[in-house]
């Protein structure tokens, strides 16, 4: 009997696959626990992991039979079949025994009815938490991010200490630790010896801690399968527990506490993979490569273009390629370059700078460092503060240095979408209902382009700072919504939509200028331009002026260049506030990527959203998602299935919100968009949803 996980199979086991060799050749079963985490990425990378394992059990003459087990979710075998690539036959009595469970959901109070603004999640479960704590209940507190997580983990210690105890009884978990820091709480835990854990979803299975009584869900998880996982890290096998969701304003948040059957009914999420990832199996090819030699006729699993990606590495010289046959002779160790939690193994390394030697205290993959390592940035390790002293992008090392602060820091970043192939489209005559939708392979260009200083506790603004990183590209698999032609005119005609602004015969000569004049940089954040123009905004509105083309002259005095300053994407958006078409469209970005992730069993970090008022493809206003991995990982050619259905949901949290102008919990926090912005896109709902 070998138990064994992902991760020690992928790098430990099979690379090196002959000191297993008794093993391989009697192999008879293998058993897949907790499949319904074998989602989107990572469900990609083990779906070809087990490629590589039937391939060295075939080598040695075994074809062992697999056995698996699941939460609840919409597609259970549906999802085992595409891991093993086999039928499977499901079985779905639950005989388990569960103790007594009080299941609680909260959702905050409002504390601006008008602008629906409600108390904060963070302080809520701070509050409870805490007061868990204060009666000897030891108490795990989930936050869905790990800034959230560090923030929460010091408000405990504060909490805990102002009522006399010892602040060390709390402490963090969560990725980014280092391996020996989660062991040695993991043992606390199981001791009692910590007494609450605030962590993110890394301590939602697969790691045994021990009996908790209370679970404090800062937020909805995601999806209902991760909810009950986490509610069942207290009470896991008998006795009374209690499990307490506290909503954020998030509007997935409030549509489940608004539709509590989505929680306690039947199953609607579905475990999305994409075993053909062609940036995942490049990587695990090379691996099996490195395993065992390759013919070219022989397939990867049911993957049958491996010939491709074969040549491809021979030509990069890692492979050699000799009658039909190829032999890794690489000199790295490609199992150890290759993480089964991302797409791209690139880490940064962050060390401590006031030790010496400068001692590493962690890691992070690198699309996260610009909005979370940057200079300037503020650190949060296991509850402690560091300010971020240097970003070495090049090497991928950053410089921390512990600092006692009374603030953290969030950054914003930009984001351009440009589809690179469409893969399907629909439209009003071929079942695209009143909207163009389609999806396909899509270029997304993102770049950090500032961050705020934020107050604790009171969680103002204190400052704003630019940030000057590199823009980072991601091929993947995008779904639209555009609004055709006609539609968006009748939208105009309506005032959902404005109509396009001509501004004068000079406006091309005036912009140049004042670009020329700010030194071809954003005047406000100082950032450089780069591949494209920045934008030029009117400091008083151009439509102010009353300028009629073929009536008045008006538009000489409005584009003055006095009258004229030259922003970045981000300071610009943040200058107008989405002002117009960006009113509705932009709210509707908000609700479906928000509501997405009830159908798609993913996190909503999962996808990233892109808003064009004018999509440079088809000069249409244009929504676009995308799945935040290089090649997808199979969520947005879903979620153009699911086209009709989440408009419709949208329409009905929307039409539900008794906010006045827009909230988080519908279309975005007012001030974030035009006044009016939800009547706006509640009227573009009404418009595109077959009723």
């Amino acid at each position: 009997l070998l138990v064994t996980n992902p991760d020690m199979l992928h790098v430990g086991i099979l690379p090196h696959h002959t000191r297993w060799s008794r093993l391989f050749t009697h192999l008879r079963y293998i058993v897949l626990d907790e499949i319904h985490t074998y989602r989107g990425i990572f469900g990609t990378h083990v779906a070809n992991l087990l490629r590589r394992l039937r391939r060295v059990c075939h080598f040695y003459g075994s074809d062992p039979r697999f056995l698996c087990a699941s939460a609840t979710i919409a597609n259970p075998r549906h999802l085992a079949e595409q891991l093993i690539e086999a039928p499977a036959t499901l079985v779905d009595d639950d005989g388990s025994p569960q103790g007594e469970k009080q299941f609680i959901l909260y959702n905050p109070p409002l504390v601006e009815p008008r602008l629906g603004i409600r108390r904060s999640a963070t302080l809520a479960a701070r509050d409870i938490a805490a007061r868990f704590l204060e009666a000897d209940v030891q108490t795990i507190v989930f936050a869905r991010a790990r800034l959230t997580t560090e923030v929460l983990l010091g408000y405990l210690r504060d909490a805990v200490t102002a009522a006399g105890g010892d602040g060390r009884v709390v402490q963090g978990y969560r990725g980014g630790y280092l391996a020996g820091e989660r062991r040695e709480i993991e043992q606390e835990l199981r001791e009692g010896a910590i007494r609450g854990v605030v962590a993110t979803n890394a301590l939602e299975l697969g790691v045994d801690i021990g009996q908790l009584d209370a679970c404090i869900m800062a937020g909805y998880p995601g999806t209902i399968a991760s909810t009950w996982q986490q509610a069942g890290r207290a009470g896991r096998r008998s006795g009374l527990s209690a499990a307490i969701l506290i909503a954020s304003a998030l509007p997935l948040d409030q549509y489940m506490v608004s539709h509590p059957r989505y929680l306690f009914g039947q199953p609607v999420e579905q475990a999305l993979i994409d075993p053909d990832n062609l940036a995942v199996v490049a990587g695990h090819l090379a691996c099996a490569a490195f395993e065992l030699p390759f013919d070219a006729a022989e397939p990867f699993g049911q993957f049958t273009d491996a010939g491709t990606i074969l040549d491809a590495l021979a030509d990069g010289e890692t492979l050699h390629r000799h009658n039909g046959r190829y032999t890794w002779i690489g000199e790295e160790y490609p199992a150890g370059a290759l993480s089964l939690r991302s797409s791209t193994p690139d880490t940064v390394v962050i060390q401590n700078a006031a030790a010496d030697p400068p001692k590493v205290i962690g890691q992070m993959d690198r699309p996260s460092v610009p909005t979370l390592l940057h200079t300037g940035a503020v650190y949060l390790h296991r509850g402690e503060t560091h300010l971020v002293e240097e970003l070495d992008w090049e090497q991928g090392v950053a410089q921390v240095r512990p600092a006692d602060l009374d603030y953290y820091t969030r950054a914003s970043a930009t984001t351009d979408v440009h589809t690179l192939e469409e893969y399907a489209t629909r439209d009003q005559d071929n079942g695209g209902g009143k909207t163009i939708s389609g999806y396909g392979e899509v270029l997304v260009t993102t770049r950090a382009t500032g961050f705020r200083t934020i107050k604790r506790y009171t969680h103002e603004t204190l400052s704003w700072a630019p940030i000057d990183l590199p823009e980072q590209e991601l091929r993947t698999i995008g779904y639209w919504l555009a609004l055709p032609e006609q539609l968006t005119s009748e939208l105009q005609q309506a005032g959902v939509l404005p109509p396009p602004t001509d501004y004068g015969p000079n406006w091309q000569e005036q912009r140049d200028k004042a670009r020329a004049r700010d030194g071809f940089a954003c005047r406000y954040c100082g950032a450089p331009e780069r591949d494209g123009q920045h934008q030029v905004h009117h400091i008083s509105p151009f439509l102010s002026f009353g300028y009629v083309p073929g009536q008045n002259d008006m538009f000489e005095l409005a584009n003055k260049v006095g009258n004229l300053t030259t922003l970045c994407s981000a300071c610009h958006r943040r200058v107008e506030r989405a002002r117009g078409a960006r009113g509705a469209l932009s709210g509707l970005a908000y609700l479906l990527r928000n509501l997405a992730p009830v159908h798609l069993m993913c996190d909503p970090g999962d996808l990233g959203s892109a808003v064009q008022a004018r999509a440079p493809e088809s000069g249409l206003p244009t929504v676009t998602l995308f799945d935040r991995v290089p090649g997808g990982a199979g969520l947005c050619a879903r979620l153009y299935q699911l086209h009709e259905e989440l408009l419709k949901a949208a329409l009905d949290v929307t039409s539900r919100c008794l906010c006045d102008g827009g909230c988080p919990g519908c279309v975005g926090a007012a001030g974030e968009a035009e006044p009016g912005a939800k009547k706006l896109a509640l009227r573009l709902l009404e418009a595109i949803v077959d009723r």
